[in-house]
């Protein structure tokens, strides 16, 4: 790839790294809050509740999926990566600045709601507008290659948060973290937010947008009539999801949790794995997105699905028993190698389904719709099970979901030779299996 390409690949990842630090650190500084917000009681209907919050962002996320996507649709993806990068830093400044239960009552949980609730449609719009982006930006024989740094700056923003959390438990108290060392991480996401928004006002257009500007039927770009053409493969991209964001959001922001509320490690512990484990899982990203350059995107999908399904119940059973670091950091890793066929090419498969008036929109809103019902509740879902002991339950909902969308990868057909630059339905014979 050229060295335009590569700026336009590392402004977008940059930014996409930002934005997901915010997002995740709400839920890997929830243990240290759950109690400012929240009346004292059980440790895990605290979690509840905080889990619940983070739950209720994901059902922002349709909103803006449908409203971000329009825009980077109809004013063009640098547009759209603008406006979601001003949401986020909002949200970062309410949290950080949310006052406690014990200072105004429920008021604290109602201002931290609301900053989900900006968080949700904000991240709505980042995820389709990234992808979208840096699909477009590559070059085609490398569209995986590309698209696989949105899971790298993705995990990149959760390992920020997660080495910060390291740093703050080892310099602060446990009773100054709980106090207040939980809302640094809010006030440094705000500052970078509001660094990448300066980076995103001078970044570069897509060439493959900006060819589509003077189309014709330009009136019809990014609208629910334009989408509802496309229906079959916005219901694809639904089902293709379901399987792989509850395993992603199961080994990512659950994970810390169930091994220091599940597992008995102690958070320190805990955190330690998942950092440990993340680092290695975003170095992988762009060689499984590569291979699917050669192979194909099918391959690495198939090889997900085959293996949370069957293996999901046993690494979450043997991570319950771990007992310490090593054995957990190796559960932990065989996990996210698994999960790998599915986050390092999913950005690119769901772009190239869909035509280039369409595909923000394409994107976006049927895969915030999967976000919310499927990834979003993860980890409240689980943290029910548990409270009501029945906690091996959540591994076999995890397995389950993989299983559905097993069925959707083996029918569908290859997607990584689609020319993203058509602007009309694909010929019938071009179009995936099960979205003819």
């Amino acid at each position: 790839m050229g060295r335009e390409q590569w700026k336009k690949i590392l402004v977008g990842s940059a930014g996409n790294m930002v934005e997901w630090f915010d997002w995740f650190v709400y839920a890997s500084f929830a243990t240290y809050f759950a109690g400012a917000f929240f009346p004292d009681g059980n440790p895990t209907a605290q979690l509840m509740n905080t889990a619940g919050i983070f739950a209720v962002g994901f059902f922002m996320r349709p909103v803006g999926g449908w409203l971000l996507g329009r825009v980077g649709d109809r004013k063009g993806r640098k547009a759209a990566l603008t406006l979601t990068v001003t949401l986020m830093s909002a949200s970062a400044v309410l949290i950080a600045i949310a006052p406690t239960y014990a200072v105004a009552g429920y008021g604290g949980a109602v201002v931290l709601l609301i900053a989900r609730l900006l968080q949700g449609l904000s991240v709505g719009g980042e995820y389709a507008a990234s992808a979208t982006y840096l699909t477009e930006a590559s070059d085609p024989s490398r569209r995986g290659f590309a698209s696989s740094f949105q899971y790298v700056s993705m995990t990149a923003g959760q390992i920020v948060g997660l080495g910060l959390q390291i740093v703050l438990q080892r310099t602060l108290s446990d009773d100054a973290l709980h106090s207040w060392g939980w809302r640094v991480p809010f006030i440094i996401g705000a500052l970078g937010a509001a660094i990448i928004f300066y980076l995103r006002r001078n970044m570069l257009e897509t060439d493959v947008y900006e060819e589509s500007a003077d189309d014709a039927g330009a009136d019809q770009k990014g609208t629910l009539k334009a989408l509802w053409a496309h229906r079959r493969e916005a219901f694809l991209v639904m089902a293709l999801t379901m399987g792989g964001t509850v395993a992603y959001y199961t080994y990512t922001t659950y994970l810390t949790k169930y091994l220091s509320n599940s597992a008995g490690l102690s958070k320190e512990t805990a955190t330690l794995v998942s950092f440990c484990a993340l680092i290695v899982f975003a170095c992988i990203q762009p060689l499984a997105g590569r291979l699917s350059d050669r192979i194909g995107r099918r391959p690495l999908l198939i090889t997900f699905a085959v293996g949370s399904t069957f293996l999901t119940v046993p690494i979450m059973t043997m991570l319950k028993h771990a007992g310490s670091f090593w054995p957990a950091l190796g559960l932990a890793l065989l996990a996210l190698v698994v999960v790998t066929g599915y986050t390092s090419i999913n950005a690119c498969v769901k772009a190239e389904l869909f035509p280039t008036g369409i595909r923000a929109l394409g994107v976006a809103l049927p895969y915030a719709i999967a976000n919310a019902l499927f990834g979003g509740t993860a980890e409240y879902v689980a943290l029910w099970f548990k409270d009501a002991g029945l906690e091996s339950g959540f591994y076999w909902y995890v397995a389950g979901c993989a299983a559905v969308s097993l069925i959707v990868y083996l029918t569908m057909r290859e997607t990584k030779d689609i020319d993203l630059n058509r602007v009309a339905d694909p010929a019938p014979e071009a179009r995936p299996a099960g979205v003819a």
